[in-house]
């Protein structure tokens, strides 16, 4: 496998990313999977014309190793071309394109590829424009991210920077509102904030956004929980303000 391909796994992940159109170079079926329980994954590959391969439990296993797997394959693995990556201004110019009011999500200490995969998720299913991450302490783009994102990941337009700080002044230039979210901001998620282009800041949820970050945003927002728990799970609260802000946009 070369640096420009990842393997993906589990039926319905692949499934969804050949649909999506994502180019795959070639899928691994382990030996004794019954074709009728896989029949998307076939018709699509077969009318793409990818090479499918039957592997051994042998060389299934070696697969499973190598993708990280673990035991949630389902007896499925593809080998795929990277996601669609962009720059910063790519990302912030090609979301105006789309809609005058954009929302692009920007991560800030998130570590774990099932929230980076599950935050992916939300941001397409709320409609949302994409996703600018940073290369340095965050979540790689493995696949397990790529198995919880169900897909989405492969949807996303995605914009890597090695300094947040100057992607979000950049964003700014551009007209862009950067809002960070923080359990002690005084604005409610249901603000009216979100009728101009937004980055949403989603910062790490025990140590929240870096002082360099928060510095650069033009609002701070929080969602009200029980007062006897510390926080949400960071993707739990980016769906959250996601869906808020797709219900004021209707």
């Amino acid at each position: 496998m070369n640096q420009s391909s990842m393997y993906i796994f589990g039926r319905r992940t692949i499934a969804d990313a050949l649909r999506s159109g994502r180019s795959i170079e070639k899928i691994f079926i382990a030996y004794g999977v019954k074709e009728d329980s896989i029949t998307d994954i076939l018709r699509i590959a077969r009318s793409e014309k990818i090479p499918v391969v039957t592997a051994d439990k042998t060389k299934f296993k070696q697969l499973e190793e190598e993708a990280q797997a673990g035991t949630f394959s389902q007896g499925v693995i593809a080998l795929t071309v990277n996601y669609k990556q962009v720059s910063d201004v790519e990302l912030f110019q090609e979301a105006l394109t789309v809609t005058p009011h954009p929302v692009i999500v920007a991560l800030d200490g998130i570590n774990d590829p099932h929230n980076l995969g599950a935050i992916a998720r939300s941001i397409v299913c709320s409609n949302a424009h994409g996703l600018l991450l940073p290369t340095h302490n965050a979540a790689p783009i493995t696949s397990a991210a790529m198995k919880t994102s169900a897909g989405a990941l492969e949807m996303l337009s995605i914009a890597k920077t090695v300094s947040l700080s100057r992607s979000l002044e950049r964003a700014k230039e551009v007209g862009y509102w950067i809002i960070g979210t923080d359990a002690q901001a005084t604005h409610a998620y249901t603000a009216n904030l979100y009728d101009r282009p937004v980055v949403l800041i989603i910062g790490n949820e025990g140590d929240g956004m870096r002082t360099s970050t928060r510095k650069l945003c033009d609002a701070v927002i929080n969602i009200p929980i029980n007062p006897k728990f510390d926080s949400l799970n960071a993707s739990v609260a980016a769906g959250v303000i996601l869906f808020e802000i797709a219900r004021q946009k209707q």
